[in-house]
């Protein structure tokens, strides 16, 4: 899931629609959820084409290969699914499960302030611009205006602390690294 800022307040992107799929209005869908085929736990969907957002009701999908397909409501066949390829797949905010403690979706990270306290600092890092998956731990990108720095997702160790209302992230890293 990732804030995109064309959309209407308190709207996440979970995906697009990616293709076609046959003559019978299937569709090609990329997900942006972990696992992929999570985007289908999700309902309703809306797609945003074209600056308005219309509510959709996916009636099947499978796996196609390394593809995910679906089967919406009222897309009977190519000519009319081809209006929506490039169409961003939505959710309203509100849709998420809660989290326990400590847990948080990428999206409410995005914008928040680092500061880092290592030794006993109190300094900004920067604003959390992006997110990485590397495999082992994911990744806040945390930009400044003169650095950019890689700061490890472990919290605990790295990450020391989130507030989400003072939109703030503490953290122990070295400010030269």
């Amino acid at each position: 899931m990732r804030p995109n800022p064309k959309l209407p307040e308190g709207q996440l992107q979970l995906g697009q629609i990616s293709g076609l799929h046959g003559v019978q209005g299937w569709v090609k869908v990329f997900s942006d959820t972990q696992p992929r085929e999570n985007i289908f736990s999700y309902s309703p969907w809306s797609l945003y084409v074209s600056g308005e957002v219309n509510q959709v009701e996916v009636l099947h999908w499978r796996k196609q290969g390394k593809t995910l397909v679906a089967k919406l409501k009222g897309l009977d066949d190519r000519e009319q699914a081809r209006s929506l390829i490039g169409a961003d797949i939505v959710i309203d905010q509100h849709q998420l499960p809660a989290l326990p403690s400590n847990e948080f979706y990428w999206h409410q990270l995005i914008g928040l302030t680092v500061f880092t306290q290592h030794d006993g600092l109190n300094n900004e890092l920067g604003i959390v611009r992006e997110i990485m998956e590397t495999g082992s731990n994911d990744v806040i990108v945390v930009q400044s205006e003169s650095k950019e720095h890689l700061v490890p997702w472990i919290y605990g160790e790295f990450v020391l602390g989130v507030d989400l209302e003072a939109r703030r992230i503490n953290v122990d890293w070295d400010p030269e690294f």
